[in-house]
């Protein structure tokens, strides 16, 4: 016999029994809820003064038994009923409420609404323990606005018998919405959500931002949600009611993945998959995927599946069905499809290989960086927030055709390029991966091999978005990154790259405030104070490093 779940301490043996002998009832075609069922859940639940519920299959068998408290019943895991894209769960929810007059609960429809019960049914007692009404609700597809919908209440003696017309109309109107979806361009659906202690300006950026590499993912953003509170939920991240109204509108939208703004730690990510039946990740795990996607050569693939192994490994332990769900696609791919499922200890072997490899990647960078410093050609570093126009730069100084896109980080490979001066001086241009504002800890360790590449470059040409109203700001997150990367003090020339994208009054605030150039990479006519900065730069750099006459040589 199937154990009972729930709250069963307590209870009595006879009792335990009577709830246990549910398991042989079998519903009729067409009923949520028969005659004889119900009076027997009305008889057991006015005994024990306890809720009672029962879930049951199409078929219908009854595959779980609930013994609940006076008030609430907590739904167990429902193993091998987790609901399908444009599907429901196939199980009937019914249950009983001690008090007459108590219908369907705010509860309730959640519960449907978010586990995609066929069909929610609540019998209620009349004092004697009787049964007085059947209440119940379905999903809905969410053309009314509200993802259920209570029919009306219906005496023991007059039941309906078509409730399962109701059930396959629903299926069929869900499946076809489904399939609408399906039928577009973008890779996912998603819902974004922000919970910050910030200023709602600063949280709405940092949201655009995501929003931004989530496009770059060919995602379909559906819907934005910002919650700002005085503390964040430390297992939630934000509240259960918020939570469940998300994953409510999720599954009216028709989202197949929730993404954060914030961070989520291993005990959150596994309080939110409980309650959440599709995909979730975080800023990092998104930024990680755009790296999986974009690396192209060895050394950049080694250092992403670095990241995303180091990233993985403290929430391996808690990911369970979180995990399962990351399998392919967004958030999923480099070792996401395969090496992921590995135990701790093979990761922590792979993390040990991988950081080998990386290593012997910087042995040779810095025996490139030797040649190129025994031959004395100046390195000139181009670094930047991403999306700046770094390579577009780089491009139209160099007339190279390195690949230059109009979204966050479409490049990853570092780039080298020569340069000659008219003045016959020589220079060498990389072209670095960008910089974004909280880049994840992972990366910035992974991928200390390429940005070591900056330390041998004799200038650093600061690029700026200046049409960005963020900018402020994605000088400050660059600034940060140089000085943690301890490059601050390599000479910097800043740049404001798209002047034909900003108004007048904004350009001289702008080169008032920072004393940068104002250019635009795409209009080679504009770079030409540019080039003679750099020349003199170059110029001054090599007249310092000459050495000092000697006064006995002259005559």
């Amino acid at each position: 016999m199937k154990k009972v779940h729930g709250h069963t301490d307590g209870l009595k043996a006879n009792q335990k029994k009577r709830l246990e002998s549910l398991y042989r009832r079998r519903l009729p075609q067409g009923y949520a809820v028969n005659a004889e069922l119900a009076h027997e859940l009305a008889a057991i639940s006015h005994d024990i003064r306890r809720q009672v519920a029962v879930l049951a299959n199409r078929a219908g068998k009854v595959e779980f038994v609930i013994a609940g408290t006076p008030d609430q019943i907590y739904i167990p895991e429902l193993k091998g009923y987790s609901p399908l894209p444009g599907r429901l769960s196939g199980l009937r929810y019914i249950h009983t409420h001690l008090k007459e007059n108590e219908g369907l609960t705010r509860d309730d429809h959640t519960d449907l609404a978010l586990l995609r019960f066929d069909l929610m049914a609540a019998v209620t007692l009349t004092a004697d323990g009787s049964v007085h009404r059947v209440y119940t609700a379905h999903v809905t597809t969410g053309a009314t606005g509200e993802p259920t919908r209570e029919l009306p209440p219906m005496a023991p003696g007059h039941l309906r018998d078509d409730l399962d017309v109701i059930v396959r109309e629903v299926e069929e109107e869900l499946s076809r919405k489904e399939r609408v979806l399906a039928a577009g361009d973008a890779e996912e659906r998603a819902i974004l959500v922000s919970v910050t202690t910030r200023p709602r300006k600063e949280a709405m950026a940092s949201l655009r931002e995501l929003d931004e590499l989530a496009r770059s993912c060919n995602i379909d953003i559906l819907e934005t949600v910002l919650q700002i509170r005085k503390k964040s939920d430390p297992k939630h991240l934000l509240g259960r009611g918020k939570l469940s109204e998300i994953t409510i509108a999720a599954m009216q939208k028709g989202a197949s993945i929730l993404i954060f703004d914030q961070e989520l730690s291993p005990a959150q990510i596994r309080s939110i998959t409980d309650q959440v039946e599709i995909k979730v990740i975080d800023r990092t795990q998104m930024i990680l995927d755009i790296f999986a996607r974009r690396a192209q050569t060895r050394e950049g693939k080694l250092q992403v599946e670095l990241a995303q192994l180091k990233y993985m490994l403290p929430r391996l332990i808690t990911l369970n069905t979180a995990m399962s769900r990351l399998t392919g696609g967004i958030g999923g791919r480099g070792p996401g499809e395969t090496k992921l499922e590995l135990n701790r200890r093979r990761v922590r072997d792979r993390i040990t290989t991988l950081t080998k490899q990386i290593e012997n990647v910087k042995k040779q960078r810095g025996q490139q960086r030797a040649r190129r410093n025994r031959k004395g050609v100046p390195v000139v570093s181009i670094v930047g927030y991403t999306n700046a126009g770094k390579s577009t730069l780089l491009n139209t100084l160099t007339q190279s055709k390195v690949l230059a896109e109009d979204r966050l980080f479409a490049t990853l490979d570092p780039s080298s390029r020569r340069l000659r001066f008219p003045k016959d001086i020589e220079v060498i241009i990389t072209d670095t991966v960008g910089f974004i504002r909280d880049l994840p800890k992972e990366l910035m360790v992974s991928f200390r091999a390429t940005l070591e590449e900056l330390e041998s470059a004799d200038l650093l040409l600061h690029i700026i978005d200046a049409s960005n109203p963020q900018c402020e700001k994605q000088i400050d997150s660059v600034e940060k990154i140089l000085s943690d990367l301890k490059l601050d003090a390599i000479p910097v020339l800043k740049i404001f790259n798209k002047m034909d994208q900003t108004d007048e009054e904004r350009r001289e605030a702008l080169s008032r405030e920072h004393g940068g150039l104002l250019i635009s990479a795409l209009n080679r006519a504009t770079l030409t104070p540019l080039l003679h900065r750099i020349e003199d730069q170059i110029e001054t750099l090599i007249t310092d490093q000459l050495p000092e006459d000697d006064p006995d040589l002259e005559e």
